[in-house]
């Protein structure tokens, strides 16, 4: 009798968990859709009206189609950047193929610059791009990222190359494999799981990145999404949560589109092909 009580609670509570969860994403399109004078008094649960006005609002009144132009640059920049160098120092820390006194110390220091706040950085960030002269573009903003994201991708890829089996190197060397040609066509492919998975991360941080856009990005032209989101209700002390709401709505288009394209690398194996004997 409890295990017949168990197996029908499950479903009960993936379904709840499941509305708990969508609620807010159901909420934000439907306030994005309905009219300003429905959304004024009591909101009622279902729309309505259906109206797309905040969002030809969003774009020809607010300017958010360069937020857009903006934050995609910044995230798939920092993303490229990050992947390529966090990868390979991952790859030769795994591997060890230099010698190096203190290494596991260095991998420790590498997520120590993860896990600090992000607002000690702040200070020398600040000043060392002012003393470069680029405040007025999205370098800082693309930096800032990528000295976040490099650290989260070496700690975690390091993890799969560890476990890949050493006799897949091997049996690649002895058929004359470079160490160029072992890596690319041989290591990255079994990693790809964690290479999926790693890149989700750090598109999610750099497409949500507000706290240095807000303290380096000084002119309208150069926002990003968050920050221009932030800044919808600032105009006229009115707030505008239809135009809000669409923005919401917009932002995590790309995210949801991203993971859906990388989620099939999540679900095939870790390693594949046979070791020779």
């Amino acid at each position: 009798m409890k295990k017949k009580i168990r197996f029908s609670i499950r479903p009960v509570l993936g379904i709840l968990m499941l509305v708990v969860s969508l609620f807010p994403i159901y909420w934000m399109i439907s306030i994005s859709l309905r009219s300003t004078e429905e959304m004024r008094g009591e909101v009622p649960f279902f729309p309505q009206s259906f109206t797309v006005s905040h969002y030809i609002e969003l774009f020809q009144e607010q300017g958010f189609g360069q937020a857009l132009i903006n934050s995609t640059i910044t995230t798939l920049v920092s993303l490229a950047i990050s992947l390529v160098f966090g990868i390979t120092c991952a790859y030769i820390l795994a591997r060890v193929r230099f010698r190096l006194k203190g290494r596991k110390i260095l991998v420790y220091w590498v997520l120590l610059v993860r896990v600090m706040p992000l607002v000690s950085f702040a200070i020398p960030f600040y000043i060392m791009f002012t003393e470069l002269g680029i405040l007025a573009t999205l370098i800082p903003v693309i930096a800032a990222c990528v000295f976040i994201n490099i650290p989260l991708t070496i700690w975690f890829i390091i993890s799969f190359f560890r476990d890949l089996p050493t006799e897949l190197e091997e049996s690649a060397k002895l058929d004359g494999a470079t160490e160029w040609k072992l890596f690319v066509r041989i290591v990255l492919p079994l990693v790809l799981p964690g290479i999926a998975a790693v890149a989700m991360l750090s598109f999610v941080y750099a497409w949500n990145e507000y706290t240095y856009s807000v303290m380096f990005v000084q002119t309208p032209q150069h926002y990003t999404v968050p920050l221009k989101l932030a800044t919808i209700n600032m105009d006229d002390n009115v707030m505008q949560y239809g135009s809000v709401a669409a923005g919401g709505v917009i932002s995590i288009a790309p995210m949801a589109i991203f993971v859906i394209f990388a989620q099939k690398y999540l679900i095939s194996g870790l390693s594949s092909g046979a070791v020779k004997e």
